[in-house]
Formats: structure tokens, sequence, C-alpha cells
């Protein structure tokens, strides 16, 4: 299966940006959350632009925004850093992108988790009522 260019700048901006937010980022803005990742790299078949979505993982929803915000502000800081690790022409302008994805599969994981322990309590109840009927 051949690969198209477009695939492959995807996954090596995916890689160093997250090692430029993981490194150099955090320390120019130390406030960042502790856990940002970088879950998928867009780049426009032009090479103009680049959308880049990212999960931030926080307790504290502030600092997640805050978090998210500072990496908005610091788009261009990225995209220099960028320019001088790839050998191209012209870097894409970055857009970050809040993906959801890990939250929603989160959220979705505690529902079946709970499901589960309700159907188990259910299943203790009649095991116990059959017991009490002997």
């Amino acid at each position: 299966m051949k690969v198209s260019r477009t695939s492959r700048l995807d996954s090596e901006f995916q890689k160093e940006i997250s090692q430029i937010i993981s490194k150099e980022l955090k320390n120019r803005v130390p406030s960042l959350s502790a856990i940002i990742s970088v879950t998928e790299v867009s780049v426009a078949p032009d090479l103009k632009t680049a959308k880049v979505y990212v999960s931030i993982y926080d307790t504290d929803a502030v600092r997640k925004n805050n978090s998210y915000q500072a990496l908005s502000e610091n788009a261009s800081f990225i995209r220099h850093l960028l320019s001088q690790r790839m050998r191209m022409r012209t870097v894409p302008v970055l857009t970050f992108l809040w993906d959801g994805s890990m939250e929603y599969g989160s959220k979705i994981d505690k529902i079946l988790n709970q499901v589960q322990k309700d159907l188990d309590r259910a299943q203790a109840e009649r095991g116990l009522e059959e017991n009490n009927e002997d």
C-alpha cells in the first residue's frame, strides 16, 4: 500500500509537535497541564495550514482551559521551532483544536462499568432470593 506524502507529514508533524510541547513549551509556560497529548495532525494538501488535535488530561477544568489557551497562543512559537527541525520550504500555520474523543471514551467506560456493577448486584440479589426459598 502506497503511503501519501501528506499522511507521512501528518505523522511526522504529530511526533515533532508532541516533543516540542513536552519539552520546549513546558519550559516556556510552566503552568501547562501535566499531560498534553497530540492525538492527530491533519496537514492540508497545499501545506499552508495544519489542524492539530490535542487532548489535555487534568482534574482542574480551569487549568485545562488555560493550557489549551497557552497552546493556541504559542502556535507561532511551535511553528518557528518546527521550521528549525524540519527541512521544508514552508511550515504550515498551526491551528489547535480540542479532541474530546478520549474524554468521551472515558465517560462511556464509566457508564459501562456502572451497568456491569448493577448487573452483578442484581444477580447477587437474585442468588440470595433463590437460596432463601430453599
